[in-house]
């Protein structure tokens, strides 16, 4: 199995495979546009944060949104991983595959309902990450009404840059996530005062595909000050939420060691942490663990040009994976079957949704393709499904997992009949 890639080309003459899987096989079993994941993968991503933070207990708690799809998350729970959500439904998938992972659970999110919080302390989770004093007041109430304690972490904002996309950095004061950091112990005795409240940790969370590991060792270093106040306070704090934001490399060719990557995260956050004792880490990763695992397998419907631009013009489109028209994301496309002598030419890869933003690829040099052939958008699978709707009236794709070297469909394809089932004319 390759460290970092699992959709590789066997040998030269051979169509691109996940773990020996040929997507070609994918394709014609399933059809396109199709969601192809590696298990192997998936656990062996687990398995570094595991390695790296054996020296100090801890909990890695994958962050749901990345990739709910209900056989991920049973894979990941099947080896004992927690979960961080950010909804009610969210949970109810955790509890869908083990109802016991809710005691593995932390609860995220800046606008949780009174529904949302009564399942949550129902299903006995193991954490709240309250992220306003307003939230915290709901909590109160409805912990007593339910009789039910609640340990709570407040999700400080450490004012700590990340560089990374602005849609998706969470760690400064101008941001909507979280408690200003100084005014976190105030909140804190406040908390301490309610009867049904127990202040069991601190959380943070700066934001999304932060690649450099200085700012989360920066930010874990203001937990640690924090932490000791609030111990000098008398409160009994024993979890460190550190979240999540480890980035991958989108681009091919740019050196990526998943293992070295976790080292240097484990090295910052632990030396930033090492005053603190009696201490629980929690870590959420997502896009670290299900990213590279995942791969959009879609087939060219037509090429096109307009002027000098040629298009191919794919039956996957914006709806499917949404991260280059929101984020600006680059995604490398390969040719299922590639031909080791076709000339490459300078494409726009394309959806047939009505906007100019549905695109995967803008001035790519591409292999020659021609309408049937199939291409591979890799790095999917993190914020692909999860982000993708049924705009333009489009059934969402199907999804498979590759185990083992077998496959098997965890996801089938949506049927207009069932978009329009919820509608009244």
């Amino acid at each position: 199995m390759n460290p970092s890639r699992p959709f590789v080309y066997p040998d030269a003459h051979s169509p691109l495979a996940c773990d020996g899987v040929g997507l070609d096989i994918l394709a014609k079993r399933y059809g396109t546009p199709l969601y192809v994941y590696s298990a192997q993968q998936i656990l062996y991503r687990l398995q570094l944060f595991t390695k790296a933070f054996q020296t100090v207990p801890h909990l890695v708690c994958y962050a749901v949104k990345a990739n709910s799809s209900l056989a991920i998350l049973k894979l990941l729970a099947e080896q004992g991983a927690g979960f961080d959500i950010v909804s009610g439904g969210e949970l109810e998938r955790v509890l869908r595959v083990s109802k016991e992972a809710a005691g593995r659970t932390v609860f995220s999110g800046v606008g949780k309902t009174a529904a949302e919080i009564d399942l949550a302390l129902r299903s006995g989770i193991f954490m709240f990450n309250v992220e306003s004093a307003g939230e915290l007041d709901l909590l109160a109430a409805r912990a007593s009404r339910l009789r039910i304690r609640a340990r709570v972490a407040m999700r400080v904002n450490p004012d700590v840059f990340a560089e990374t996309h602005p849609y998706i950095s969470t760690g400064l004061r101008e941001h909507k996530f979280g408690i200003d950091i100084r005014e976190a112990r105030r909140v804190y005795l406040s908390a301490a005062k309610q009867k049904y409240l127990l202040p069991h940790g601190v959380s943070v969370h700066i934001g999304s595909q932060i690649r450099s590991a200085d700012p989360f060792g920066a930010a874990a270093h203001r937990i640690a000050q924090l932490v000791l106040e609030l111990r000098s306070d008398g409160l009994p704090i024993r979890a460190v939420d550190v979240g999540g934001g480890l980035g991958i490399e989108y681009h091919a060719g740019q050196s990526f060691d998943p293992k070295q990557k976790i080292h240097q995260y484990a090295l910052a956050l632990l030396q930033a942490l090492r005053p603190l004792k009696d201490v629980q880490l929690l870590l959420e990763p997502g896009r670290f663990i299900v990213a590279q695992a995942g791969a959009l397998l879609t087939r060219v419907l037509y090429r096109k040009k307009n002027g000098k631009k040629t298009f191919v013009i794919t039956d996957a489109a914006m709806n499917d994976l949404i991260r280059p028209a929101l984020y600006q994301a680059h995604h490398e496309i390969l040719p299922v079957f590639p031909h080791k002598d076709a000339r490459k030419r300078t494409v726009d890869v394309v959806g047939p949704v009505c906007e100019t933003g549905d695109f995967f690829a803008r001035d790519r040099k591409l292999q020659e393709v021609q309408p049937g052939d199939l291409l591979a958008i890799l790095d999917a699978g993190a914020y692909g499904f999860s982000l993708s709707s049924n705009y333009n009236s489009r059934p969402r794709a199907a999804e498979v997992l590759v185990e083992d070297k077998k496959h098997r469909l965890i996801r089938r394809r949506e049927t207009v009949e069932e978009l329009m089932a919820a509608e009244l004319p």
